[in-house]
């Protein structure tokens, strides 16, 4: 079963110290690709003419970017923008259809639509789509078929609300009714009881800034803000602090 291929490195995120395995398993999944996309691929053939035709969203390219191989980048870049400028020659020359009479129909401008497209389109993402759904399935297939693993996933810290909600909804067509209960019952106290947490955790990291308890211990508070902003929208930020060290 190809679900049996990913169950290391989900039971290495499950492992992991972290606010969301998913997010974790997300990140290794985006590193790769990233170091994919910007290893020696970048001079094949085959790479090059998706990426000239897919492009890369704005959240991948700043990574990219940070990746430090700027010759591969400037490459990758000069190539897609020649594409991009024989297409949009060509689309300029065309009208955009007109609206039907009653306001319907297809009034769509062939530049905006061409343009739109390319702002929702990602080499890494498509890269990183196939298996990203087959770590979701391997948890649900974990579940259910192994008790060490679900003693694992009662034991996590929760996830974050992005991937809770991905979850909640693949749980009804990804489990048999024998374990449905039991992980939907599992995974929602675990999100709520650790949501609370850093949402509380957060609250003594704010009220540490008050005069009044510049001397109390930190308690779990110093990173409460990274924590928090994981939980609520699946980004890692880097603790500046910790970076001068």
């Amino acid at each position: 079963m190809k679900e049996q291929l990913y169950s290391i490195p989900v039971n290495d995120a499950f492992d992991a110290d972290c606010e969301c395995p998913v997010c974790n398993m997300y990140q290794k999944l985006q590193n790769d690709a990233i170091d994919f996309v910007m290893g020696a691929s970048y001079m094949e053939d085959d790479v090059r003419m998706e990426t000239d035709k897919i492009g890369f969203c704005s959240a991948h390219l700043p990574l990219m970017y940070k990746n430090q191989n700027r010759l591969g980048l400037g490459l990758m870049m000069l190539t897609y923008m020649d594409k991009q400028m024989k297409t949009l020659e060509k689309l300029s020359k065309e009208k955009a259809k007109k609206p039907s009479l009653f306001g319907r129909g297809d009034n769509s401008d062939p530049v905006f639509a061409y343009t739109e497209e390319q702002q929702n389109s990602c080499y890494v993402c498509n890269r990183m789509a196939h298996h990203y759904e087959r770590y979701l399935a391997t948890i649900f297939y974990l579940y259910g078929s192994d008790s060490v693993f679900r003693d694992k996933f009662a034991r996590a810290k929760g996830f974050c609300l992005k991937h809770y909600g991905e979850l909640h909804k693949l749980a009804g067509s990804s489990l048999s009714s024998k374990y449905l209960d039991e992980f939907s019952n599992t995974l929602n106290r675990i999100m709520v009881e650790n949501f609370k947490r850093v949402r509380d955790d957060l609250e003594w990291f704010t009220d540490k800034f008050d005069y009044r308890n510049a001397d109390a211990d930190w308690k779990n508070s110093k990173d409460a803000l990274i924590r928090a902003i994981q939980k609520t929208n699946s980004l890692f930020v880097e603790d500046a602090a910790n970076k001068k060290k």
